[in-house]
């Protein structure tokens, strides 16, 4: 399956010691979209052709995943913040709204503290995050075993090689609501993602960082951000709670909950994100 869309082009940046691929097109305010793990800039696929009408949207590939690079250390989400902002600003993007699901959604949150003169609005998608007055206790959460898996050193390669699909499958099926909304290409192209030199180790350093990021966001809540921020989670999975958990780190959040939906907001639900995406980002210039 190929992982191009139409009037989108590829890029490859370096910001600082690291490549960072990134996919840009459209015109307008820019707006860089990051996915979570297992995945890849190909998360955003469904809403890119239609946010691109309004903004210039660039979806990037993370620190570990994709095209960009898996070095061995970096993978704290205030450093993959920073790549961001470097990718950014080589591509001539000086400030830009954010949004974020799942992993990607941490980093954006850190993005938002890191770089506060740069971030203009944050949305910010069914993810726990690091900082969060819950956050060990959902720990406990079954949805979330694969956390502490993850934190494990060296172990989870050693099992996942040779059955990323599998793995990856699994994951996605354990997490969805509207099950039409994955095709088996597209779990291939995650899967095969994965199986790329470094990516399994690169995704799976994402969790490893967890307590260093944990720290960081319990320093930074104590001076909120007041840029404005949209909080959504899939009904069946974070859904409300989102927006009390933002409230959490910034004094200006709205949002709430997406029907018939769970983990997997940008592909279960691209229509209703996308209206909820420029509608945010649009009300909020205007008022």
């Amino acid at each position: 399956m190929s992982t191009t869309l139409e009037n989108f082009e590829h890029r490859l940046v370096k910001p600082g010691d690291v490549n960072i691929h990134a996919v840009i097109g459209g015109e307008g305010p820019p707006l860089v979209l990051l996915h979570g793990w297992p995945q890849t800039w190909w998360e955003w696929r469904k809403v890119m052709p239609e946010l691109r009408k309004r903004h210039t949207v660039i979806a990037l590939d993370l620190r570990g995943a994709g095209y960009s690079d898996s070095p061995e250390t970096g993978y704290d989400k205030a450093t993959m913040a920073d790549d961001v902002h470097g990718a950014m600003q080589a591509l001539g993007f000086q400030r830009y709204d954010v949004c974020g699901h799942d992993i990607g959604a941490m980093v954006a949150l850190a993005l938002a503290f890191k770089h506060r003169d740069a971030v203009t609005h944050l949305a910010i998608l069914d993810a726990p995050l690091p900082g969060w007055s819950q956050w060990e206790a959902n720990l406990a959460d079954p949805k979330v075993w694969h956390f502490a898996f993850h934190m494990k050193r060296d172990l989870p390669e050693r099992l996942i090689q040779g059955r990323e699909f599998d793995y990856v499958s699994t994951f996605f099926s354990d997490r969805t609501f509207n099950h039409g909304a994955f095709e088996h290409e597209d779990i291939e192209v995650f899967a095969r993602a994965m199986t790329q030199p470094g990516k399994t180790r690169g995704g799976l350093e994402w969790y490893r960082a967890f307590p260093t990021d944990h720290a960081n966001g319990l320093g930074w809540k104590r001076n909120p951000l007041t840029i404005p921020v949209l909080a959504l989670g899939g009904e069946h999975r974070y859904g409300v709670r989102m927006v009390s958990m933002l409230q959490e780190f910034a004094t200006n959040v709205s949002g709430g909950s997406i029907a018939d939906c769970a983990h997997w907001v940008p592909e279960e639900r691209p229509l209703e994100l996308t209206r909820a995406l420029l509608d945010f980002l649009g009300s909020e210039r205007i008022s």
